[in-house]
């Protein structure tokens, strides 16, 4: 089975192939520019570099929020205009939880940070077992405070990633009572590849949608939506 995988939810945009247990290529960046210039020239390369025959394909995964607006509207876009023009399904897959899949088989809980400003995230909380990865809290939009008193809670080590690491950190270390680390540089950030093989369990599943039914869920409204409702109920 084949499954291409996208994901520009946040500042990294990463583009990956997954053939069956093999990950044959992922291109992955981190840097300024905006998903618009960098999502379909990282496709074209990639698929260039590994004798890609789009066709080949069995589905295409994509990081279907939460997340940037943008980036997500970006990528399922992509998604969408790929799986319409190769006839082949979409398989959502949750932004938080192919960050948490980044870190498989770790020992700790796991909780993915992003930064949703207003002093929120969007993250959930994640275990590894025998049978796979275990869903404890949903992807979900709440302040950081919330997440830390859940972690509080269950009194079990943990391991942060995200983007929402760094702007957390001071708040992480006054309020976290258990064990804590943060994941490396290599681990903690949005991958394709992660998303790609967590795409390719979901589509066993039976996890998977046309190309026409894909929409990017974004947990919450943009800011522009919540300022001119705010607006409206200022003028009331």
């Amino acid at each position: 089975m084949k499954i291409l995988a996208l994901d520009s939810s946040g500042l990294t945009a990463s583009v990956a192939v997954i053939e069956d247990e093999n990950l044959m290529g992922e291109y992955t960046m981190n840097y300024k520019k905006t998903h618009s210039q960098t999502l379909l020239p990282m496709l074209d390369e990639l698929a260039k570099m590994i004798e890609l025959d789009l066709q080949s394909i069995d589905a295409i995964a994509v990081a279907g929020g939460p997340g940037s607006f943008t980036g997500l509207r970006i990528g399922s876009a992509t998604a969408k205009g790929l799986g319409l023009a190769l006839d082949k399904p979409i398989v959502h897959v949750p932004t938080v939880d192919g960050l948490a899949y980044n870190l498989w088989g770790h020992k700790d809980f796991v909780c993915p940070l992003m930064d949703a400003r207003r002093n929120q995230t969007y993250t959930g909380l994640y275990e590894f077992t025998a049978d796979g990865m275990n869903i404890l809290v949903e992807s979900c939009a709440v302040g950081i405070e919330e997440i830390l008193e859940k972690i509080n809670e269950y009194g079990r080590p943990v391991v942060f990633l995200g983007d929402g690491v760094p702007v957390f950190r001071a708040i992480i270390e006054e309020k976290c009572r258990v064990p804590y680390s943060y994941a490396p540089a290599h681990l903690n950030r949005q991958r394709a590849g992660a998303v790609g093989v967590l795409g390719m369990e979901y589509y066993k599943q039976g996890k998977y949608q046309s190309a026409a039914e894909h929409k990017p869920d974004y947990l919450r409204l943009s800011q522009a939506e919540r300022e001119r409702l705010e607006k409206e109920k200022a003028e009331r």
